[in-house]
Protein backbone atom coordinates (compact mmCIF):
# COMPACT_ATOMS: atom_id res chain seq x y z
CA UNK A 1 0.00 0.00 0.00
CA UNK A 2 1.18 3.30 -0.99
CA UNK A 3 2.22 5.98 1.74
CA UNK A 4 1.05 9.03 -0.39
CA UNK A 5 -1.94 10.69 0.77
CA UNK A 6 -4.35 12.12 -2.34
CA UNK A 7 -6.51 14.74 -1.88
CA UNK A 8 -9.30 14.10 -4.30
CA UNK A 9 -10.80 17.57 -3.67
CA UNK A 10 -10.44 19.98 -6.50
CA UNK A 11 -7.66 22.50 -6.28
CA UNK A 12 -9.04 26.19 -5.38
CA UNK A 13 -8.05 27.18 -8.84
CA UNK A 14 -10.22 24.29 -10.42
CA UNK A 15 -13.32 24.95 -8.72
CA UNK A 16 -16.21 27.51 -8.08
CA UNK A 17 -17.48 28.16 -4.44
CA UNK A 18 -21.16 28.35 -4.09
CA UNK A 19 -23.94 28.41 -1.53
CA UNK A 20 -27.28 26.72 -1.44
CA UNK A 21 -30.05 26.62 1.05
CA UNK A 22 -31.41 23.15 2.00
CA UNK A 23 -34.17 22.18 3.72
CA UNK A 24 -34.09 20.24 7.33
CA UNK A 25 -35.29 17.03 5.79
CA UNK A 26 -33.17 16.98 2.56
CA UNK A 27 -30.02 17.73 4.71
CA UNK A 28 -30.63 15.14 7.10
CA UNK A 29 -30.56 12.32 4.03
CA UNK A 30 -27.57 14.00 2.54
CA UNK A 31 -26.31 13.00 6.29
CA UNK A 32 -27.70 9.57 6.64
CA UNK A 33 -26.03 8.62 3.25
CA UNK A 34 -22.65 10.41 4.62
CA UNK A 35 -23.35 8.17 7.25
CA UNK A 36 -24.13 4.76 5.81
CA UNK A 37 -20.97 5.84 4.11
CA UNK A 38 -22.29 5.85 0.71
CA UNK A 39 -20.63 9.34 0.16
CA UNK A 40 -17.50 10.53 2.28
CA UNK A 41 -19.44 13.59 2.97
CA UNK A 42 -22.02 16.48 2.31
CA UNK A 43 -20.21 18.39 -0.61
CA UNK A 44 -19.53 14.62 -2.46
CA UNK A 45 -23.10 14.06 -2.65
CA UNK A 46 -23.85 17.23 -3.71
CA UNK A 47 -21.35 17.42 -6.60
CA UNK A 48 -22.59 13.60 -7.57
CA UNK A 49 -25.79 14.68 -8.03
CA UNK A 50 -25.04 17.69 -10.06
CA UNK A 51 -22.81 15.39 -11.62
CA UNK A 52 -25.59 12.78 -12.49
CA UNK A 53 -28.10 15.89 -13.87
CA UNK A 54 -25.44 17.17 -16.12
CA UNK A 55 -25.03 13.67 -17.28
CA UNK A 56 -29.06 12.67 -17.65
CA UNK A 57 -29.17 16.15 -19.73
CA UNK A 58 -25.78 15.58 -21.92
CA UNK A 59 -28.13 14.93 -25.05
CA UNK A 60 -29.70 18.86 -24.42
CA UNK A 61 -26.31 20.14 -23.53
CA UNK A 62 -24.47 19.18 -26.55
CA UNK A 63 -27.29 20.50 -29.35
CA UNK A 64 -27.08 23.78 -27.07
CA UNK A 65 -23.70 24.08 -27.08
CA UNK A 66 -23.45 23.70 -30.88
CA UNK A 67 -26.36 25.36 -31.55
CA UNK A 68 -25.64 28.46 -29.61
CA UNK A 69 -21.46 27.91 -30.39
CA UNK A 70 -20.14 28.61 -27.13
CA UNK A 71 -16.59 26.94 -26.07
CA UNK A 72 -16.90 24.32 -23.40
CA UNK A 73 -14.15 24.14 -20.61
CA UNK A 74 -11.66 26.79 -20.30
CA UNK A 75 -11.36 29.69 -22.54
CA UNK A 76 -8.01 31.72 -22.03
CA UNK A 77 -7.73 35.21 -23.34
CA UNK A 78 -4.12 36.92 -23.36
CA UNK A 79 -3.06 40.14 -23.75
CA UNK A 80 -1.46 38.86 -27.12
CA UNK A 81 -4.46 37.22 -28.29
CA UNK A 82 -6.35 40.41 -27.91
CA UNK A 83 -3.77 42.55 -29.15
CA UNK A 84 -3.95 39.99 -32.67
CA UNK A 85 -7.84 40.63 -33.24
CA UNK A 86 -6.99 44.11 -32.52
CA UNK A 87 -4.52 44.28 -34.91
CA UNK A 88 -6.71 42.57 -37.94
CA UNK A 89 -9.44 44.81 -37.04
CA UNK A 90 -12.36 42.59 -35.96
CA UNK A 91 -14.13 42.33 -32.34
CA UNK A 92 -14.92 39.02 -30.23
CA UNK A 93 -17.94 37.58 -29.67
CA UNK A 94 -17.01 35.45 -26.65
CA UNK A 95 -19.41 32.55 -25.51
CA UNK A 96 -18.05 29.98 -22.56
CA UNK A 97 -19.64 26.88 -20.92
CA UNK A 98 -16.84 26.82 -18.22
CA UNK A 99 -14.48 29.45 -17.26
CA UNK A 100 -13.49 31.93 -18.95
CA UNK A 101 -10.35 33.73 -17.92
CA UNK A 102 -9.31 37.46 -19.63
CA UNK A 103 -5.30 37.76 -18.49
CA UNK A 104 -4.43 40.63 -15.52
CA UNK A 105 -2.26 42.05 -18.14
CA UNK A 106 -5.46 43.31 -20.66
CA UNK A 107 -6.09 46.78 -20.38
CA UNK A 108 -9.68 47.88 -19.88
CA UNK A 109 -9.38 49.95 -23.06
CA UNK A 110 -7.78 46.86 -24.57
CA UNK A 111 -10.59 44.83 -23.59
CA UNK A 112 -13.52 47.22 -24.84
CA UNK A 113 -11.98 47.53 -28.42
CA UNK A 114 -11.63 43.75 -28.65
CA UNK A 115 -14.87 42.00 -27.17
CA UNK A 116 -17.89 42.73 -28.39
CA UNK A 117 -19.87 40.77 -26.47
CA UNK A 118 -19.25 38.58 -23.19
CA UNK A 119 -21.51 35.35 -22.25
CA UNK A 120 -20.18 32.99 -19.83
CA UNK A 121 -22.06 30.23 -18.53
CA UNK A 122 -19.83 29.06 -15.03
CA UNK A 123 -17.33 31.86 -14.20
CA UNK A 124 -15.37 34.94 -15.34
CA UNK A 125 -11.80 35.43 -14.06
CA UNK A 126 -10.73 39.08 -15.10
CA UNK A 127 -9.69 41.77 -13.62
CA UNK A 128 -12.07 44.13 -11.73
CA UNK A 129 -11.19 46.75 -14.18
CA UNK A 130 -11.38 44.76 -17.30
CA UNK A 131 -14.98 43.34 -15.82
CA UNK A 132 -16.44 46.99 -15.35
CA UNK A 133 -14.96 47.68 -18.34
CA UNK A 134 -16.95 45.20 -20.14
CA UNK A 135 -20.46 45.40 -17.86
CA UNK A 136 -22.78 46.66 -20.66
CA UNK A 137 -21.20 43.81 -22.77
CA UNK A 138 -21.93 40.74 -20.15
CA UNK A 139 -24.51 39.06 -20.87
Amino acid sequence: MSDVARDLRPKTGDSEKITINLGYVDLGHIDLLVEEGFYSNRTDFIRTAIRNQVDKHADVVRQSVTRKSVDLGLRHFSRADLEAVQAEGRMLDIRVLGLAAIAQDVSPELARATIATLTVLGALHAPAAVKAALADRIR
